[in-house]
């Protein structure tokens, strides 16, 4: 299968045999301010020089994965919130023409959890809730073996649930949202925001060391006891912990499987929010789900979007 995914940052590319693995891989900088003609022409480009690479030849369908809102039943970009001006994108419209096959789109952050349910951390299991914790936060949900789509086929924008009322505001235009708080942009945000305050009360942060404040700037700061740096990560790891928790509570998943840039700060990510769950959670749900890390690095997407184009094509 040949494989797409169109983040806000980055192009990646491959063909992914039935087994999980890539071939070919290319992964380049989207240019987004480009426009959307220009992105899928490059798009196109890595996909034919995927397939060269590879040497299997012809491709039998193509699966494509990107951030939402987008219409997965009729292949349709609608307006990614990480990719502003795409609006009604026909995307597998498009790739149908180009690549002579079947071609099918969906949401990334389901097809980073159906990756890591097949492929990853969650394989053997039966029910995994996913959060990618990276430029935003995205969600997806497998119930009983099976990816939740929802009624309009956008079901699992987790990264949406209220963890604030009326808090920060967030780019899906709500505000408290869990993406305000714990993506990786807003984790540097509030960052930069603390290190203003920091400055303007006249205490010294090493967050005054970067040039632009990142979520991993925060991170390695808290690590090391700066505090500054660790009441904006302290805080992440709060409302993570709450969000993960009620998830928990809601969907009693085998797993939650936590993957994304952010994640990569590890134990200091992961330890608090399974305290939450631990602590907070409700007994048999509790109990029941672990919380982990995920498997697939960052190919993830480009995995899950070849799955939902082997399953497409299963099921013709």
């Amino acid at each position: 299968m040949l494989a797409l995914d169109i983040g806000g940052t980055k192009l990646a590319v491959a063909i992914v045999t039935d087994d999980g693995q890539t071939h070919g891989l290319l992964i380049e900088p989207t240019r987004r301010d480009c426009g959307p003609g220009d992105v899928i022409a490059r798009l196109f480009d890595m996909g034919r020089r995927a397939v060269a690479a590879s040497g299997f030849g012809a491709v039998k369908a193509v699966g494509i994965s990107c951030g939402g809102p987008l219409d997965a039943k009729n292949g349709v970009l609608l307006n990614p919130f990480h990719l502003p001006g795409w609006i009604d994108i026909p995307i597998t419209q498009l790739a149908e023409a180009e690549f002579g096959v079947l071609s099918v789109l969906q949401n990334d952050a389901s097809t980073a959890a159906l990756a890591e349910y097949r492929y990853g951390a969650g394989k053997g299991l039966s029910t995994v809730v996913s959060l990618t914790i990276s430029t935003g936060v995205g969600g997806g949900i497998v119930v009983d073996r099976k990816l939740y789509h929802g009624a309009a086929g956008n079901g699992g924008e987790l990264g949406h649930i209220t963890v604030r009322a009326g808090g920060r505001a967030c780019s899906c235009g709500r505000r408290g949202c869990l993406e305000a708080y714990c993506s990786g942009t807003n984790i540097g945000v509030r960052g930069e925001e603390a290190l203003i305050l920091a400055r303007e009360q006249g205490i010294s942060t090493v967050l005054a060391k970067s040039k632009h404040v990142t979520a991993q700037d925060v991170s390695e700061a808290a690590a090391a006891g700066d505090a500054v740096a660790l009441r904006v990560w302290n805080e992440t790891t709060e409302l993570l912990g709450q969000a993960v928790t009620d998830l928990v509570n809601v969907i009693e998943p085998d797993a939650v499987i936590l993957g994304g840039g952010v994640t990569r700060s590890g134990a200091m990510l992961l330890d608090p929010v399974r305290r939450a769950v631990k602590t907070t959670g409700m007994g048999p749900a509790r109990d029941a789900a672990e919380v982990m890390l995920a498997g697939l690095g960052d190919v993830v997407c480009v995995i899950g979007a070849a799955a939902i184009a082997h399953d497409a094509l299963a099921r013709r």
